[in-house]
């Protein structure tokens, strides 16, 4: 089993499947990586010698903001928006859709589930 950004990926699975298991890496990503490096889509995981996965190892950790960096980095910049006070950060700290979503029906995903309101019932 190799470890590749401290996550064990697949070996059952073709290379490119195997390294989207990788946070950060999307399908796009992958095959670029299998490209750049040289080794045939087609094959396993389980199939990659040392070296192939030395190579693909480095090849992330030069090009590529994987895993926890990547983590940080996301929640560092929810967390600027928040001190800086604006519409996106306030959206973010009431924990309700940033996106311009409607929340008059539907969000439950973002706002958890609905609560009952006392004397609505007639």
């Amino acid at each position: 089993m190799a470890r590749i950004a401290g996550v064990n990926i697949p070996t059952g699975k073709r290379v490119p499947i195997a390294l989207t298991y990788i946070t950060g890496i999307g399908p796009f990503i992958a095959n670029q990586i299998v490209a750049a490096v040289g080794i045939d889509p087609t094959r396993r995981a389980a199939d990659l010698t040392d070296a192939e996965v030395l190579a693909i190892r480095e090849y992330i950790d030069a090009n590529l903001t994987v895993e926890g960096d990547l983590r940080r980095e996301t929640s560092m910049n929810i967390k600027r928006l928040m001190d800086l006070g604006c519409y996106r950060g306030l959206r973010h700290r009431k924990n309700l859709p940033v996106r311009g979503q409607r929340t008059h029906t539907n969000a439950r995903t973002r706002k958890g589930p609905a609560k009952a309101i006392a004397g609505k019932k007639k």
